[in-house]
């Protein structure tokens, strides 16, 4: 019965040093986690302080450029605007022939007895 006795006396010693050893690992747990949680706290506070700043300074690059631009390129004047609308009116008339031209299904969209006197008073110029 003494053998039973010293057994549970081993066992039950051994059980208090598991219990000491897992309640020390839990603590340790706990801490690092804390760590953890307060690092992850710091980076994210960090990282919005670091987006706030970008923000700031996108905003101050964008003035600077808007700035930058009205001083290279004022507000054109009425004149250049009317020949640009114009311009660009030419254009979107001109496109579809353009584009028939260059898949190869119609001739050449600006008259070609037009580019052949062209061609041809170049030609005279050039020999005389």
């Amino acid at each position: 019965m003494t053998s039973f006795f010293a057994q549970e006396v081993r066992l039950s010693k051994r059980h208090e040093e598991i219990v000491s050893q897992r309640l020390i690992l839990l603590q340790q747990m706990q801490n690092k986690f804390g760590n953890q949680n307060t690092e992850k706290g710091s980076q994210l506070q960090a990282a919005e302080t670091a987006f706030k700043r970008n923000l700031s300074l996108l905003k101050d690059i964008e003035a600077a450029e808007k700035s930058l631009q009205t001083r290279i390129h004022p507000n054109p004047r009425p004149e250049v605007v009317s020949l640009e609308t114009r311009y660009w009116a030419s254009v979107e008339e001109y496109i579809p022939k353009w584009e028939q031209f260059l898949l190869g299904r119609a001739p050449y969209p600006i008259g070609v007895e037009n580019q052949n006197k062209a061609e041809n008073t170049l030609q005279n110029e050039t020999q005389q």
